[in-house]
């Protein structure tokens, strides 16, 4: 059959796939980047950054997805908020993988040092954000719009484990001078695990519009779900 006589549905499961493909292995990047950092695991770190050519293709076959559909499909109107969510979606999981990347390349750096006794909370941050992740995609798949929003509220853990954290490394490079230079590459990972919430709740906004075609993007009262 050819390409412009396939049902628009073919498509826009491939489309649904190759997400999801994607958001699963930006998830497993920080998982190991997390993994890396607390088994100091150099190996590990180092193969996340190899692995970050694969989620830069697929993200790219998303797109190219994208632009065969609106161009060949002419979708409706449900269809085509899909496919415009999808096509901001992709690179903010991209971006995702990219901040995992530069995680493991601060966890290199750190193992370079010796190693600090403790690593405060920083686990726990990485396992909400990527819980959130994980909500965020099933959210996605199943165009669940009230689940998108419940995975944003939980984007408030995120921050408040980060101010705690950051407070007491502060602390902790006050008190140590010598622990600024690992202290500072523990402030870094934070904040990529907070950039990494952000993202997932913009996701989650784009959920919002694709199930129900409204914007909450700014706004302070969300609409009843």
């Amino acid at each position: 059959m050819a390409d412009h006589l396939r049902p628009i549905d073919h498509d826009l499961n491939r489309l649904r796939d190759k997400l999801l493909m994607l958001g699963g292995r930006a998830e497993a990047a920080i998982a190991q980047a997390i993994r890396a950092l607390v088994e100091r695991d150099s190996e590990l770190a180092e193969q996340v950054i190899r692995d970050d050519d694969k989620i830069d293709q697929l993200e790219n076959e998303v797109d190219e997805l994208c632009i065969d559909i609106l161009v060949l499909r002419q979708p409706t109107a449900s269809d085509l908020r899909f496919v415009i969510a999808a096509v901001k979606t992709a690179p903010a999981i991209e971006r995702i993988a990219d901040h995992a990347v530069n995680i493991a390349r601060h966890v290199l750096r750190l193992n370079r040092e010796p190693q600090l006794k403790i690593y405060f909370d920083i686990p726990e941050m990485a396992r909400i954000v990527q819980q959130m992740l994980l909500d965020g995609l099933d959210a996605f798949t199943g165009g669940d719009a009230a689940k998108a929003l419940e995975t944003i509220r939980h984007d408030d853990q995120a921050d408040a484990l980060y101010k705690r954290i950051y407070d007491e490394l502060l602390e902790l490079m006050t008190q140590d001078p010598t622990t600024v230079r690992r202290g500072a590459e523990l402030l870094f990972i934070i904040k990529h695990l907070e950039r990494i919430a952000d993202y997932v709740t913009n996701i989650c906004e784009q959920i919002v519009y694709m199930a129900r075609g409204a914007v909450i993007k700014h706004h302070r009262e969300w609409p009843e779900l």
